[in-house]
């Protein structure tokens, strides 16, 4: 086992899959010789060439189309969308040709392309740097969408992106980028957990806590606070957003009958409706309240300064914990 940063598992799991497949080219805007903005791509230009770790234009569409062209050749792009904002420049190639052209085609062209967004706020950044559109892919029949929230998931889940012959959206949490934990480098994915399979990573009985990617952390760190005032929750770590795997998240609801999901995107149309209109469809007879959301509001990303109001954080949680429970809050005022 090793301890490494979430930016370093990501690196070793782009590192593994170069060594694995020559067919593996990595794609994006200054991922070459400074290595990524985030440094996630430090040292492998130097040490597979700069014919697979290239260096391309500001230009979105261009990098995801020509990445549509290598998938077409056999080739298994990896492309780094630099700023989570940047992304809708290429929107156009990611929905009308990369998530279709395998049904367009019969079955007969796969597109074994994953594209790398570092998203969600929380470091301070201008306008266009702190966005959540994962709710836009997810709607998008065609794509797998993940967002990883530790150094193992990022290491291993990249490995399985990169193998899969699917588009796949692997969405980072970048406030996270420096988030340490340890990392088995020699992870056989054929024994990993799979790439569509939440997981539950708290044990709790009396509400389900749902949530993935930069919020994980934080619902950890809500649930031990809740303890400390006689309520268990059970924190549920998506994983995947595309397909959504149910089968945790409906257990533990029957068991607890309460359910709270949080996430940093806007409230309406985001993952958190979805979650609560299948769970209430498939345990509705177990709820004992309604769903509750705990989301940012819906709004445009706010001025570094205010995010702090913005996004979901601890006693907001908490808020809706106690929301779902029929307890008197402080916070009762507030919603999203």
């Amino acid at each position: 086992m090793s301890r490494l940063t979430l930016t370093q598992a990501i690196n070793a799991g782009l590192r593994k899959a170069m060594e694995d497949d020559p067919k593996v080219v990595l794609m994006g805007e200054d991922i070459g010789t400074l290595g990524g903005v985030f440094r996630v791509t430090d040292g492998l230009m130097k040490d597979f060439g700069s014919h697979r770790v290239i260096d391309t234009p500001l230009a979105e569409s261009a990098i995801i189309g020509t990445a549509v062209g290598l998938a077409y050749r056999g080739f298994r792009p990896v492309c780094e969308i630099q700023f989570d904002g940047f992304i809708y420049p290429g929107f156009d190639q990611i929905v009308s040709q990369v998530a279709k052209l395998h049904m367009r085609t019969h079955g007969q062209v796969r597109m074994p392309l994953t594209i790398r967004v570092p998203f969600g706020g929380g470091i301070g950044s201008p306008e266009h740097h702190s966005e959540s559109p994962e709710a836009y892919f997810v709607h998008t029949s065609g794509l797998r969408v993940i967002s990883v929230s530790n150094p193992q998931d990022a290491y291993t889940m990249l490995r399985q992106a990169i193998a899969c012959d699917d588009p796949v959206l692997f969405f980072e949490p970048k406030r996270r980028y420096h988030t340490k934990g340890e990392v088995d480098l020699d992870a056989d994915l054929s024994r990993a957990p799979a790439m569509g399979a939440s997981r539950v990573v708290s044990a709790g009985t009396d509400v389900t806590l749902v949530t993935y990617g930069p919020l994980v952390s934080t619902a950890l760190d809500a649930a031990k606070a809740a303890a400390d005032d006689g309520i268990s929750l059970e924190v549920i770590d998506l994983r995947s957003l595309s397909p959504l795997d149910y089968g945790p998240i409906e257990d533990s609801v029957r068991r607890t009958g309460r359910l709270v999901i949080t996430h940093e995107a806007s409230e309406t149309l985001g993952l958190g409706a979805e979650i609560a209109a299948g769970i209430t469809e498939r345990c509705f007879n177990y709820l004992e309240a309604a769903p509750v959301r705990v989301t940012g509001f819906d709004i445009p990303y706010p001025p570094s300064k205010l995010e702090k109001h913005h996004l979901p954080d601890l006693d907001r949680m908490l808020d809706g914990v106690d929301r779902v429970l029929g307890r008197p809050n402080s916070l009762s005022g507030l919603e999203g």
